[in-house]
Order: structure tokens, then C-alpha cells, then sequence
């Protein structure tokens, strides 16, 4: 978790009580956040449908974009709990990062991240099979991996609770998708990781899915 001074709260401190929305989808975006307390969720409308993207706590940034790119805000966020955090825009942004280099650094980081992770949430998220899109979250957990073999057995520590999360689904159903993979001996299922005998096959079935998405 990225710490900073307690001189940062006075400057750039804001609370939001629990279910106030923070900002909305499709709004213009001037600021960024950074969660020192409590959580958010980031909520999409995708095909019509309310979808909850993500779940950010404590070290998390949200509303990077705004400062990358002059684009509307791509999502809705929401106070989960009583929520803390520093809000940052563009007029203090740079003199807060030229006075701090530790601290840019640090936020380029998350920055990096979290552009990936939202893209990539998003290319899942628009997939319509259950199935497919829990193929796609073990693809994407592999991808992160870089050590990891494609050909052969890959071990991925994760649960059907993660998958779930990144899927956009209920526990429950992402569940009942792992479980059938199991069944068809595609994967091996435990509690606390998922081992994927062939990734590639996943691969093929997603790629052929989102070919015919935007076909």
C-alpha cells in the first residue's frame, strides 16, 4: 500500500458516506482518487445491464484516466462504506508529483496496472457465455504470469470467489461453470488454486467467442 504524509490528508482529504456516488459514467473527469479508508465499487452499464467491474480498497487508485486522457468517465463509482480518500486533479497534479518522485514513481505503477486490469475486465465482462468468460479470467490470470509454460499444466492460486469478481458473476454460478470444467477434465479444482491442463484450448474457444462479437 502506497503510505504519504499526514500533510497530504489536509490538502487533498475527502469523505463520502456509505452508497454516495462519487462519480458517475459518461461524466467529464478532472480528478483521480486514492482510497486511504473503506471501499468502492466500480459499476458499468454493459448491454443495458448494471455490472459490477471491480470491488477497490485501502491503496487503491480510481479515476486514473482523467489524468492520462481528457475522456469522459468510463465507469460509475460508488461508497460501499464510510470512505476516505485523496482527490487529486489536474492543475496539482504535476507539482505534487515534482515535489515527490518517490510518489510518481509509486503512481505510475498503479497506473500501469490498473489500466490493464480494467481493460482487460472489460474485454471478459463482454463476452455473454458464463463459460466462456470464466475461460477468460483463468487465460488472463495466466497472462500475468509470464513464467508459466502455455503448453503444458498451468497452476494458478485462485478461487471460484476471484473468478467470480473478475468474471462479473455470482459466486455461485462461476462455481458451477469451474465445476463443470472439472467434469470434462479441463481443469483440476481445489479450494485455493485451479490447475488448467490445457490453456490453449481455452484460448481458441474465447478468441472464436469474441470474433463473433464483433463480427
Amino acid at each position: 500500500m502506497l503510505e504519504l504524509d499526514e500533510k497530504f490528508f489536509g490538502r487533498f482529504g475527502v469523505e463520502y458516506s456509505p452508497n454516495q456516488i462519487i462519480f458517475c459514467e459518461y461524466e467529464p473527469g478532472y480528478e483521480f482518487y486514492f482510497i486511504q479508508k473503506g471501499k468502492v465499487r466500480i459499476v458499468k452499464i454493459i448491454n443495458d445491464r448494471e455490472k459490477t467491474i471491480d470491488v477497490l480498497g485501502p491503496g487503491d487508485v480510481f479515476g486514473e484516466m482523467a489524468i492520462l486522457e481528457e475522456q469522459p468517465r468510463s465507469a460509475t463509482v460508488i461508497a460501499i462504506d464510510n470512505v476516505r480518500v485523496l482527490k487529486f486533479h489536474r492543475d496539482n497534479f504535476d507539482a505534487l508529483l515534482a515535489g515527490n518522485p518517490q510518489l510518481a514513481y509509486k503512481l505510475l505503477l498503479i497506473f500501469s496496472k490498473r489500466i490493464y486490469d480494467q481493460k482487460r475486465r472489460l474485454m471478459i465482462l463482454l463476452l455473454e457465455e458464463p463459460s466462456v468468460k470464466v475461460m477468460d479470467v483463468l487465460i488472463m490470470l495466466a497472462e500475468q504470469n509470464q513464467q508459466f509454460d502455455f503448453e503444458g499444466e498451468i497452476t494458478l492460486n485462485t478461487t471460484a470467489r476471484q473468478v467470480a469478481s473478475w468474471a462479473g458473476m455470482a459466486e455461485s454460478e462461476a462455481q458451477k461453470e469451474l465445476t463443470h470444467l472439472a467434469r470434462v477434465d479441463k481443469i483440476d479444482l481445489f479450494e485455493d488454486r485451479i490447475v488448467v491442463k490445457n490453456i490453449r484450448d481455452f484460448q481458441r474457444v474465447v478468441t472464436s467467442r469474441r470474433k463473433n462479437l464483433y463480427s
